[in-house]
């Protein structure tokens, strides 16, 4: 080892200790310890309701299109596989919520009164949804007069009329994200794609993930529908805070890690832009998303 690298790797009292403990780890060991962990899928495949499964939540509880405590995740995808389950009135997405984060119950979010927010992940207690929906259309509204100002072909051009309408959305945008952040209307989803002989088995990785509190706050996927004929369906995983970086980042390597980050990058979009209607080719050149997993984790 050379010495430019030594400080890198620890001192040579580091490195042994180290290479003691590479020596002597026990892989069977491990497995065992593991498999002696109760996880949310073991504890509901043994049927345990006491202490030690009292702390799971469900802010879906009694919605047939969402995962319930008292199934195994197994069953729960049994009954509900998305490439074959059709969509039905009031029911778009198939659902499955990380039990160890307690979040507002469905039945009490503000979202099931905003068309279209209904869709979005279960809510943070106190977020102020109406507060964000008010103060953020007024603010688009604010940002659409300065840019009607000018003609569409100066816009589209190069000149300085362009770049100020452009930094119009721009600022609008961060105004926004400040203020959902300041409501508690922070959660946002990694979006894949993955065509109907895939979502199955893709669908399978993020559910059990989700389920074991390795990913975030919940999952969603599009059940089949014979209205829209795309051969993509959408699947969404929700994080708990759009701003906690930290976090999103660490949620897109567990999605590389399970092999569903490919050649493709996945783009993160925060649902106070949902709620808002801000998504792609809107009039104010707000980016659809905040974040791609090429630029948080390289190509």
């Amino acid at each position: 080892m050379s010495s430019d690298e030594s400080g890198f790797y620890g001192d040579d009292s580091l490195v042994a200790d180290l290479e003691r403990k590479v020596e002597t780890f026990d892989v069977e060991e491990q497995w065992q310890n593991h498999e002696a962990l109760e996880t949310p899928m073991k504890l509901q495949a043994k049927g345990e309701t006491g202490s030690s499964a009292s702390h799971l939540h469900n802010p879906y509880a009694g919605d047939q299109y969402a995962w319930q405590l008292t199934e195994t995740v197994d069953a729960f995808l049994s009954r509900l596989p998305p490439a074959t389950t059709e969509v039905t009135p009031g029911h778009p997405w198939i659902w499955i919520c990380n039990p160890y984060i307690k979040r507002k119950s469905k039945s009490k979010a503000e979202n099931q009164q905003i068309r279209g927010g209904e869709d979005e992940a279960p809510e943070e207690e106190g977020a102020d949804l109406a507060t964000l929906m008010a103060a953020g259309e007024e603010r688009l509204q604010f940002a659409s007069s300065f840019i009607d100002q000018f003609p569409k072909q100066e816009r589209l051009s190069k000149a300085p009329v362009a770049r100020e309408a452009r930094k119009a959305g721009m600022d609008a945008a961060k105004d926004i994200l400040d203020l959902a952040k300041g409501l508690r209307v922070t959660c946002g989803k990694w979006m894949l794609f993955c065509t109907y002989f895939e979502v199955n088995a893709v669908w399978e990785i993020i559910a059990k993930a989700t389920a074991n509190n390795e990913l975030g706050i919940a999952a969603k996927v599009a059940p089949k529908s014979n209205v829209d004929q795309r051969t993509e369906r959408l699947i969404c995983v929700y994080t708990p805070d759009f701003s906690d970086k930290k976090d999103v980042t660490r949620v897109a390597e567990r999605l590389k890690q399970l092999g569903l980050v490919k050649n493709k990058p996945l783009y993160y979009k925060p649902d106070a832009y949902t709620y808002l209607g801000i998504a792609s080719g809107n009039p104010w050149e707000i980016r659809a998303s905040i974040y791609d997993t090429r630029s948080l984790l390289g190509k």
